[in-house]
């Protein structure tokens, strides 16, 4: 995956609040009764915390008394760096920061144009990148909950430190594209938002509606995927040159890796408990990804309306 050096970055749409002041809070209370929704979600917060994996390493603090990055009435965010460094999609080659700025700008311009064609208009929601801990509109949260999404404010919340997470607790390949499917996974969940669909993702077990609303995100980000190398941006050209053969498998064997079975399984006490499930099998989670990716139509992603979610 690589990005068309002349293009135009959008910075604006990235808030970084690394190094922003702390406060108090329960970790992973965002996902319990806030409304959060993310590519593994809860579920790793409480496998490391009840079966003795504990929390990330790195730069998440540990469970209990943590500091959580909080943005405070009139308080500014650092973001004067990515506005600086990323320009261009030269930037994004050479940068990492850089690049996801671009593949949340190609996410957004994407679903602008998607949302025009149908005559609805699409608000943009901005990723904020947070270190160890942050509170949002559905609460505090820890690195432990990876990536996710608040309905409630419409930021895209993500520890970058969640992609070496991906490789080293989950066996993942990793790889720019990975990171680019957790991404647009989110941004999937704010489609959801805007059309309504969020608060049907209620309950668990394997028909759950919280399964159905991972699935369709999974399948969103597939969707994007298949357009990616051909969505404009402002200067009428695709930020993203292409989508490998070997950037879906990355994208395929992270989905393989962040499945309910899975992570109960392999990361959890080995016992595979559906009616726990909220995220969906290993399994399905490839299946709509790749329905997305294979189809390239939105409304293939109705996971609400079929008894066969695989």
């Amino acid at each position: 995956m690589r990005f068309d050096d002349n293009a135009d970055l959008d910075s604006s749409e990235i808030q970084d609040m690394r190094g922003s002041g702390g406060g108090g809070g329960i970790g992973g209370r965002v996902a319990i009764g806030g409304g959060g929704l993310g590519i593994v979600g809860l579920v790793i917060y409480f496998l490391f915390s009840q079966f003795g994996g504990g929390p990330s390493t790195g730069t998440s603090p540990a469970v209990g008394g943590v500091g959580l990055g909080d943005v405070q009435s009139g308080q500014q965010l650092d973001s004067g760096t990515l506005a600086k460094k990323c320009k261009t999609g030269a930037d994004a080659n050479r940068d990492h920061d850089c690049s996801i700025v671009a593949i949340v700008n190609s996410i957004q311009d994407y679903w602008t144009q998607e949302f025009s064609r149908s005559g609805q208009t699409y608000r943009k929601a901005t990723t904020r990148f947070f270190t160890g801990g942050v509170r949002t509109g559905c609460g505090g949260a820890t690195s432990d909950t990876g990536p996710f999404y608040c309905p409630a404010d419409s930021y895209v919340y993500i520890d970058l430190s969640f992609f070496n997470e991906l490789k080293t607790r989950f066996g993942a390949q990793g790889g720019l594209f990975t990171e680019a499917y957790v991404l647009a996974h989110e941004y999937g969940h704010h489609v959801q938002n805007l059309t309504g669909t969020s608060k049907r993702g209620t309950g668990t077990g394997p028909t759950s509606g919280s399964v159905r609303l991972e699935l369709q995100a999974d399948c969103y980000a597939g969707v994007w995927a298949n357009h990616a190398s051909t969505t404009p941006t402002s200067s009428g050209k695709p930020l993203v040159q292409d989508v490998t053969k070997d950037d879906i498998s990355r994208a395929l064997d992270t989905a393989s890796r962040i499945g309910d079975d899975y992570i109960q399984k392999n990361l959890g006490n080995g016992h595979v408990d559906k009616s726990s499930f909220s995220h969906g099998t290993s399994a399905q989670r490839e299946k709509w990804f790749t329905t997305g990716y294979q189809t390239g139509q939105p409304a293939r992603c109705n996971t609400f309306s079929t008894n066969d979610l695989g």
